[in-house]
């Protein structure tokens, strides 16, 4: 019996991967170097092309209770008045609303599937290196010295994957110049506009970017708030004191509230510490491969590729990603044609979604000074391509085509 596939990452991405490959008839392991589960960030959203496939392994009901569901994100100036519309879900054209629920909860709802079916799970197990590659196998170490055996290493591990290292040793994440400062606050806290105003919701000002608010519990009791900013990149340690400043991250999103109307100024008034993230959004640079030459070793998600959030996509993808990988290993399909295949049809929905983002990001942020960029709001957004694929249909379509 061939060696087991073993997990670099205990992320969404890591296990929802373990639980596609149970599925898939495949054993495997997952190894995470935190000494407990993930709970970092507040809520993440979720779009129907990923809410489809968390259904087929059995935890969209949970997501669904524990979540917000909504169909549209909402474009308003100052001014109040609506001017576009961005569609995140629809029941009728696509099966599913769209989610946002706590990264926590369903974090919980994948571990209560993998432990259920026993999949085995090692936390406090950091990755090290790979020592070698042969046709069948891959072997690699822990940092405590350990050394496994197995039939293939995927790194699942995010942007600084260590898995990844080890294909491309001189590949550093590259920093776009913007990050987003987020808080929650209660909405008892806010003054809205009228009972019935529609929610999520940017407000677009020229001069100072927008605001977001978007509620992210059941009863949307409690909201998400934020705005971006162009900053300078940092290093580590930089970083770790801009995340730690949290003052400073409050102050951002209360400067210039008062342009956004009593909305924005009453939702900063009191903003607890805890809950305040900043996200430097990085990318990842398109990589010519993401298997190892022998194709032991493989990279999903983050590891391969890294959005920023602007479409609220970063998720999806991953869970795309690791779904149609288990699918093909499944059935026996991991050749260089089939890996190749695979990564070809994942790069070409990522660079779709980078345009996407971009047409967002225009949005959000004010206009640079004798900025001559073009305003493309009257195209508006038709994404039938994002939400309505089904990617397990294009396996099949695939491998039923060889």
């Amino acid at each position: 019996m061939a060696p087991e596939v073993s997990i670099i990452g205990a992320g969404i991405a890591g296990l929802t991967l373990a639980l596609s490959l149970h599925t898939q008839g495949i054993p495997c392991a997952v190894y995470e170097s935190r000494p407990e589960p993930q709970n970092i960030g507040g809520a993440v959203m979720l779009s129907p092309n990923s809410l489809r496939l968390f259904d087929n392994i059995g935890i969209y009901d949970g997501l669904k209770r524990h979540g917000y569901n909504f169909d549209t994100l909402y474009f308003r100036d100052l001014a109040g008045s609506l001017k576009e519309t961005y569609p995140f879900g629809s029941v009728e054209k696509y099966g599913y609303s769209g989610l946002r629920v706590y990264r926590y909860q369903l974090i919980d709802l994948l571990l209560e599937k993998l432990k259920a079916n026993g999949t085995s799970m090692h936390f406090n197990h950091k990755f090290s290196h790979v020592i070698s590659e042969s046709e069948d196998t891959v072997t690699w170490q822990l940092i405590n010295g350990t050394t496994k055996t197995s039939s293939l290493l995927i790194g699942a591990d995010g942007i600084h994957s260590r898995v990844r290292q080890y294909m491309y040793p001189d590949l550093s994440p590259k920093f776009t110049g913007m990050a987003g400062i987020t808080a929650a606050v209660p909405t008892a806290n806010i003054k809205l506009p009228s009972p019935d105003y529609k929610m999520p919701v940017t407000i677009m000002s020229p001069t100072h970017g927008a605001f977001v608010i978007a509620p992210q519990t059941p009863d949307a009791s409690e909201v998400f708030i934020g705005k971006q900013k162009r900053m300078a990149e940092h290093s580590r340690e930089g970083w770790e004191q801009v995340f730690a400043d949290k003052e400073a991250s409050i102050a951002f999103l209360r400067e210039g509230a008062e342009v956004f109307g009593d909305i924005a100024v009453t939702a900063t008034s009191d903003i607890p510490l805890e809950h305040v993230n900043v996200w430097p959004f990085y990318v990842i640079p398109k990589l010519d491969s993401w298997s190892s030459s022998n194709r032991r070793v493989l990279l999903v998600g983050d590891s391969a590729h890294c959005i920023p959030p602007s479409a609220g996509q970063g998720i999806s993808q991953a869970v795309e990603d690791v779904v149609m990988l288990a699918i093909l290993l499944g059935k026996g399909r991991s050749d260089k044609k089939d890996l190749g295949w695979w990564q070809q049809f994942r790069q070409a929905r990522l660079q779709q979604i980078l345009l996407l983002n971009a047409r967002i990001d225009r949005r959000r942020l004010p206009k640079l000074l004798g900025s001559e960029e073009k305003d493309d709001d009257e195209q508006g957004f038709d994404l039938d391509w994002l939400y309505g694929i089904n990617v397990v249909a294009e396996v099949e379509r695939y491998v039923g085509g060889l």
